[in-house]
């Protein structure tokens, strides 16, 4: 992609300090304001226990090799919905659920709130998928749509899914994304993201040209960290044919920080699990994210406290042995509020 001038580049930068000075700023405290909580998590393979001769779902299927009873399925829902409850979102997106059926079956597991359901079911091999979990009562869905994500080599994968809603009376656009893994080797799924990234930023561009100061959320696991290329050429949209304000990645003062991370592969941290948010939540209209709002949910519980994978979120299976925790993936979390 082309890039923008030198003055784009050191817009950037200015909107990078920003972010840094809200994140440390304790005049405002997000339960001084009524504000609207966005979340997201990977599951973990939440699937049904019917074999879907269309999806690669055998081995969580009755009969499959991961063994899976009623009670394993049982208890994979109630730890679901133990890590909703104690997140509590007006808003949650998810990835690396089945189907619509398992979406409902969150929300009968987790009772304290009514959820409403945004999903489409996509081409993955995995046949897994994105969705959103919205409050009705806090949060006026108007529109959704999925962003169908064909990779190079004609390659399906998990859609984008694309809501437009409304905060009092504020637009807000939420994506949900869940991009292509490192699985058959890290060099060729590079360009499996940056294809990814591409169709993203193209979707995006097309509302900033219309809506130059839109109200955007991205959210998702990136399987990038925010430092690397993909999730960097996405933040800083270059590209000069259109006009777009930069986004900004709300990961970006956690890096580097120890024992932080949403994830852990051989042993390290990793932040693949985002927050990005467009410039216009931070210095525009009246719907603003709240500082220093970000956080992980990191309770002990959700790590394993021993053993040589101490530290390791506390996760449903390991290879085909049931572990009985929550996901590999911890959720994050940020809040948005109306500055009048």
């Amino acid at each position: 992609m082309k890039k923008f001038p030198k003055y784009y580049v050191m817009a950037i930068l200015s909107f990078q300090i920003v972010l840094l000075i809200l994140v440390s700023n304790p005049l405002l405290n997000a339960q001084d304001k009524k504000g609207l909580k966005v979340s997201f998590w990977n599951v973990e393979n939440l699937f049904d226990l019917d074999n879907d001769p269309e999806k690669n779902d055998d081995e969580f299927s009755t009969g499959g090799r991961k063994n899976v009873t009623t009670e394993i399925y049982n208890l994979k829902l109630k730890n679901c919905g133990e890590v909703l409850q104690d997140l509590n979102a007006d808003i949650l997106g998810i990835c690396e659920v089945e189907n619509r059926f398992m979406l409902e079956e969150l929300n009968r597991a987790y009772t304290d709130r009514d959820y409403s359901i945004v999903h489409y079911d996509s081409p993955d091999n995995r046949g897994i998928d994105c969705a959103l979990l919205y409050d009705a009562k806090v949060f006026k869905l108007l529109e959704s749509n999925p962003v169908e994500n064909i990779l190079p080599g004609n390659l399906p994968t998990r859609d984008i899914v694309h809501v437009k809603g409304s905060f009092h009376d504020q637009l807000l656009h939420i994506f949900v994304n869940h991009w292509p893994s490192n699985y058959g080797g890290r060099e060729k799924a590079i360009p499996k993201r940056a294809a990814t990234s591409n169709l993203l930023e193209n979707v995006l561009l097309d509302i900033l040209e219309t809506e130059p100061d839109a109200n955007i959320v991205l959210i998702g696991d990136f399987n990038e960290e925010p430092t690397d290329s993909n999730i960097i050429e996405l933040i800083d949209m270059k590209n000069d044919n259109r006009y777009a304000k930069p986004f900004v990645n709300l990961m970006d003062p956690l890096v580097g920080k120890e024992k932080v991370g949403t994830y852990v592969y051989r042993g390290k941290d990793n932040l693949i699990d985002q927050i990005i948010i467009s410039s216009g939540l931070i210095n525009a209209g009246p719907l603003k994210i709240i500082p220093r709002s970000l956080t992980i949910l990191d309770l002990p519980k959700y790590r394993q406290q021993k053993g040589k994978y101490a530290h390791y979120p506390f996760r449903f299976w390991a290879g085909n042995r049931l572990l009985g925790g929550y996901s590999d993936h911890l959720a994050i979390s940020c809040t948005l509020f109306i500055d009048h």
